[in-house]
């Protein structure tokens, strides 16, 4: 017996995930059609399975302000980006994945016009996607079919990277984008910066330490933040970031 269930009817809680076994691309995209684009959930689909996640409120902040971060050095070095969010990606028959955050910056100029989910056999793949607390095969399975070159995981105060290397994502503990910056130090200091003293006051000194030649990257409270370092002149600053030499935190000798 074969009983068929609307699939706007599966109300899946925040933080769980179905798989459905046995769909092709197009049974996937139909999924898609009928889910619509405003929603909470996040699909990736590999090879016959399709993997519906719905991510808790906490996933949702990771991710962001480590593509805001990504932003910010993009913009310091003068590179172009464009911000992808979580487009559908695809290659048909074979492969779709909606990413948690993604960028786009060697082949920014390429899409800038792409509104619409994306077949990486006409367009390319973007050049970095972001997770945050992935736990799926069919995830990164579907990234190495879409050939993303880089993937960050973000997941306990910790970064992962993983870089397409034939065909296969290795960890590794550099960044393809970033060669010279200690990405996975920097990332995960930032965030937990972001969440003591605020979103835009560590964006706004993530930048002068861009421009100045330091970064920040320790954390402090937002009192002690509002109540001494906002106010504080620039040597005094001194004593509430670590303004290494810039080499030193990049990863350079």
């Amino acid at each position: 017996m074969t009983v068929t269930i609307p699939i706007k009817s599966i109300d899946l809680r925040h933080g769980s995930a179905i798989a459905i076994h046995s769909l092709s691309w197009r049974d996937c995209e139909d999924i898609l059609n009928e889910l619509g684009e405003d929603r909470h959930t996040r699909i990736a689909y590999y090879q016959g399975t399709l993997e519906i996640m719905s991510p808790l409120s906490r996933h949702e902040r990771p991710h962001r302000l480590a593509g805001y971060i990504v932003t910010a050095i993009l913009d310091a070095q003068g590179r172009d980006w464009e911000d992808f969010g979580s487009t559908t990606f695809y290659r048909k028959g074979m492969a779709g994945v909606e990413p948690d955050t993604c960028l786009y910056v060697t082949n920014a100029a390429l899409v800038r016009d792409c509104q619409e989910r994306i077949d990486v056999d006409i367009y390319p793949p973007p050049d970095l996607a972001i997770e945050s607390d992935v736990t799926s095969k069919t995830l990164l399975s579907a990234y190495e079919a879409i050939a993303v070159p880089e993937v960050w995981i973000y997941r306990d105060d910790s970064l992962k990277i993983f870089l397409l290397t034939n065909g296969h994502y290795l960890e590794s503990e550099s960044s393809l984008l970033f060669p010279d910056m200690a990405i996975k130090t920097i990332i995960p200091q930032l965030v937990n910066q972001a969440i003591a003293i605020g979103t835009s006051a560590m964006l706004r000194e993530f930048r002068k330490s861009l421009i100045c030649g330091y970064i920040v990257t320790d954390c402090f409270t937002k009192e002690e933040y509002e109540n001494d370092y906002s106010d504080s002149s620039a040597s005094d600053k001194d004593s509430y970031i670590a303004a290494n030499d810039i080499g030193g935190i990049f990863g350079k000798p």
